[in-house]
């Protein structure tokens, strides 16, 4: 059996790694590449975005507009290949079609050792996204084979394994479930989000091929911020390009979303716009090596 605490990435010197971060773009709320970019981007990434879909807000506004961005993928990424970009991770989270799994499948062909985190964004307490069709879900379910780290949601690994939907506060014994069933899915390792327990305790629980559950726990907060899930792959992805081992990486993207969340609430409109996590992005930047640099 092998650590519980698998490092994944190993950071090479002064080398900055390349991440493509396969999200939606909105204007306003803070979600997907509005996140991804500025939190990779502090843990001395570069962030490639390939956009699935532009939003004019987030799902979560009574009003927003979508353009679906299925019809330029294939070009885009055709651009990237007599470019010769090359890819260290592959951070894929919301989608705008079913279409647009083909186009994640292709960057695994044409980026072998790349470093695969899926992020299966499809819905929430319970409730699907709006944008989000039964052929996109059964789709993404064909992504959770290839994934070196799945990231779901209660919602998600419902929606992932097909298990019933018991709400947030699991036993043990359902927590294994859903962990096991994703395993023999394919993923390699799984970090299943947002477990809340009646002794005010919010529980991320990790599990792997090689090695047995673990769980990191934090206090829970007594109300939710739109945005988490983002932010908390974005840091953890982050946190694990700086070398972290995967449990280390989730305890850091734990605290850092709770202490986000705790900013948020001094935000006007917080409600809608999503989780403020700019002014502690200092602590993702402390997490990047500094290597010595020869000076001219």
């Amino acid at each position: 059996m092998t650590s519980s605490n698998p490092v994944l990435y190993q950071r090479k010197g002064a080398y900055i790694p390349r991440v493509a971060a396969v999200h939606d773009l909105c204007g306003y709320g803070k979600c997907s590449l509005g996140t991804a970019i500025p939190v990779l981007s502090a843990a001395g990434c570069d962030v490639c975005p390939v956009p699935t879909s532009l939003f004019s807000a987030h799902t979560r506004f009574p009003i927003f507009y979508m353009h679906d961005t299925t019809s330029m993928l294939n070009d885009y990424l055709d651009a990237w290949i007599k470019e010769g970009v090359e890819l260290d991770a592959i951070y894929s989270g919301f989608l705008g079609s079913a279409e647009q799994v083909e186009s994640i499948k292709r960057l695994y062909r044409e980026h072998p050792k790349a470093l695969r985190i899926v992020d299966p964004v499809m819905g929430d307490d319970g409730i699907l996204y709006p944008t989000y069709t039964k052929e996109l879900c059964d789709k993404t379910r064909e992504l959770v084979k290839d994934a070196d780290v799945l990231t779901p949601n209660l919602t998600e690994a419902h929606i992932l394994t097909g298990m019933d939907y018991h709400g947030t506060d699991l036993s043990d014994a359902e927590v294994d479930a859903y962990l096991d069933a994703m395993i023999e899915m394919g993923a390699k390792a799984v970090v299943l989000k947002g477990v809340m327990r009646n002794d005010g305790t919010l529980r991320n629980f990790i599990a792997g091929r090689d090695f047995d559950r673990v769980e990191v726990a934090i206090e829970q907060l007594p109300y939710m911020c739109h945005g988490t899930g983002d932010l908390f792959a974005s840091a953890m992805l982050g946190a694990i390009m700086c070398g972290k081992g995967l449990r280390d990486a989730v305890q850091f993207a734990s605290g850092f979303v709770r202490e986000s969340m705790i900013l948020t609430r001094y935000q006007p409109d917080n409600v809608a716009r999503g989780v403020s996590f700019e002014s502690i992005l200092g602590e993702v930047t402390e997490l990047v090596p500094r290597p010595e640099v020869p000076r001219s």
